[in-house]
């Protein structure tokens, strides 16, 4: 049902899990732990999905946090529950408080969950392309800064997302990023079709999390597009389905 990081499971006061589509109650091209408040899927089961992933990690369902995520590079502070209605627009969440789970959903993304031991601050990021691009991991990493994290003292985490052999993108993609700063040549490896690229999207994130000052980083190396346990946004064009599943991947600081 979920898959974890070691570096952040050593720490003690502090529970996470990147969850698999293992263990849930949805059918069909959802089958089975979907958690995307955003998907096509059935209501009540996404709900009944979401609370025993909150259970998983010890929280009520109204304390497993999560927002509508845009790409963007904001982040948001919680300081209690809000209502999955009245999600706020944003692709990161930080918090101080105990017992809240804040966390992000993907599907090929990159869910990046953070913690600073020390000042008991946690966050938990959502980095597609676009998002890391454009600076969710350094704008996640500050908000930290705000609640009293130390840069140098978080520990970070980066979970399954699609991994470079199966990303291939276009032309226009790479020079974007490459536009952007010249060194990010370094993500890309030539396909075996012309005019296109092999994209490391957790080296990028990696890469952002190091210029952030976070360096103690762990990373699950899973892969949502060749690991049937997971869900993929790009499995299921190349499928031709019409809707695909969410993972919810989740960080709370337990109460002392």
């Amino acid at each position: 049902m979920t898959s974890a990081s070691p570096l952040l499971s050593a720490i003690p006061g502090v529970r996470h899990a990147f969850f698999t589509r293992e263990g849930g109650v949805s059918g069909g091209i959802y089958q089975s732990l979907n958690g995307g408040l955003g998907s096509q899927d059935d209501p009540a089961h996404v709900a009944e999905n979401r609370r025993r992933m909150a259970e998983q990690i010890g929280v009520g369902p109204e304390h497993l946090l999560s927002v509508h995520q845009t790409h963007s590079p904001d982040v948001v502070v919680a300081e209690g529950p809000w209502k999955s209605a009245a999600r706020p627009r944003a692709d990161a969440i930080v918090t101080r408080s105990e017992g809240l789970a804040i966390g992000v959903t993907a599907a090929d993304c990159g869910p990046i969950l953070l913690v600073d031991p020390s000042a008991r601050v946690i966050g938990a990021a959502h980095a597609g392309w676009k998002g890391a691009l454009t600076g969710v991991v350094e704008s996640t990493v500050a908000a930290m800064e705000k609640l009293g994290a130390e840069r140098n003292a978080i520990l970070a985490a980066i979970g399954p997302l699609i991994r470079q052999r199966s990303y291939e993108v276009g032309g226009e993609f790479v020079e974007r990023f490459i536009e952007s700063d010249a060194e990010n040549a370094l993500f890309f490896l030539p396909s075996t079709r012309e005019g296109h690229s092999m994209f490391d999207l957790a080296g990028f994130i990696r890469r952002r999390l190091e210029n952030a000052g976070v360096l103690m980083i762990d990373d699950t190396g899973l892969d949502t597009y060749s690991d049937e346990r997971f869900f993929s946004y790009r499995r299921s064009v190349h499928r031709n389905e019409p809707d695909y599943g969410r993972h919810v991947h989740a960080i709370v600081l337990e109460g002392v």
